[in-house]
């Protein structure tokens, strides 16, 4: 008769063991590679400091990432892209509302998220200059948005889908201009309320459904 508290074979925990340790390793390189990218910017940072960082070699590094732009792409699909896409799914609840004060509510809440994570924008837009295989990641990024938006884009006409889409994406482009220069560059001084009733002037008519 086969014991139910039986323990697994040594071959198997050890197999565990050596995944869970993969796991953290990766997990710490991530985590060092953002707080490095936060502190001294994209370009500053080499691939021996993440692994000095963490006290492992830099051959470990490239077990788990192809270089810096895959380490920046791993912090940005673990935090910032998840994120960005349940706020635009928010929007997406909040154009069907058709109210006009949930969407200036909805631009207060974004500039609140351009705060939340702007210590690691920089990095961002300096790996968005200086790396083509990031340029596609934050490409992709921005195109995905309008695709999370279902119920707008079904509001559209089939052969305006494009226009829909590329408001969404142009409205993407504008925040993160304008909170590049408000909170990071500073050339913009403006209350953080008086830019959310502006920025909802502007996009609130622009957003609405073409009548059919």
């Amino acid at each position: 008769m086969t014991r139910t508290d039986e323990q697994p074979p040594d071959s198997t925990r050890r197999t565990s063991l050596r995944d869970e340790q993969k796991r953290l390793t990766r997990s710490r390189l991530i985590e060092a590679s953002k707080q490095l990218f936060i502190t001294q910017g994209y370009a500053q940072v080499r691939v021996d400091d993440i692994a000095a960082a963490v006290g492992c070699s830099r051959a470990t590094f490239y077990l788990h990432f192809t270089g810096k732009p895959d380490v920046l792409r791993a912090i940005a699909e673990q935090g910032t892209l998840p994120s960005v896409q349940h706020f635009y799914e928010d929007l997406d609840h909040v154009l069907d509302s058709g109210s006009r004060a949930e969407f200036a509510a909805w631009m207060r809440r974004a500039i609140e998220w351009f705060q939340e994570y702007k210590d690691l924008l920089p990095a961002w837009d300096e790996a968005t200059a200086l790396e083509p295989e990031f340029r596609e990641v934050a490409r992709e990024g921005i195109l995905a948005l309008p695709n999370v938006m279902t119920s707008y884009l079904s509001r559209w006409p089939a052969d305006h889908q494009d226009e829909a889409k590329l408001r969404i994406e142009l409205l993407v482009a504008q925040l993160e201009r304008f909170f590049t220069r408000w909170a990071m560059q500073g050339t913009i001084d403006v209350s953080a309320e008086q830019a959310a009733a502006v920025l909802t002037d502007i996009w609130f008519p622009a957003l609405q459904t073409p009548e059919a």
